[in-house]
């Protein structure tokens, strides 16, 4: 399939079609089709969708959700700015891309739409940064390719300062 970028990002809706949804990766499919809608309506987590325009069809979605973490966890020259107690965070649990819009650059996209998301947020409430929790060595890569940078004590844990983000969206 070739994706019509932009496509319709939105919070998750009964109308989304997510049957057929498949990233690779069953734990992603499996929880857009059977965790994401209980989990928005206890407020666990926002789940954002991508559809093209004129279609339910989801091709992808990420989840946004509050988080904390201790300042000990940090890399020293972040951490001895900030306070003893805990730092607040956002925390985009799961991106995932349909198979079939792969290499399209729907990931991107979405991530972007995240940050988008998160920044407006910070203007509200105190957010010091997003956190994501790489499931492999390319995810990783790919969140490094957008100035993530690495928990010391957990190189699968990554984490982009929201002044970071606010200087570049200048």
């Amino acid at each position: 399939m070739s994706l019509a970028l932009p496509p319709v990002v939105e919070p998750l809706a009964r109308s989304h079609d997510r049957e057929d949804f498949d990233c690779g990766t069953p734990e992603l499919n499996d929880y857009l089709r059977r965790q994401a809608a209980q989990d928005t309506r206890r407020s666990a987590s926002r789940v954002y969708v991508a559809r093209e325009r004129g279609s339910s069809k989801v091709l992808g979605y990420y989840t946004l959700s509050a988080a904390s973490f201790g300042k000990k966890s940090l890399p020293e020259r972040e951490a001895k700015r900030l306070p003893h107690y805990p730092i607040p965070a956002a925390l985009l649990g799961r991106l995932a891309v349909d198979r079939s819009c792969q290499g399209q650059g729907l990931g991107k996209y979405l991530l972007f739409d995240a940050l988008h998301r998160i920044l407006h947020a910070a203007e509200t409430l105190a957010v010091y940064a997003l956190v994501v929790d790489a499931k492999n060595d390319d995810a990783r890569a790919f969140y490094e390719r957008y100035g993530f940078l690495r928990f010391p004590d957990s190189p699968s844990r990554l984490f982009i300062p929201i002044e970071t983000l606010r200087r570049t969206a200048k």
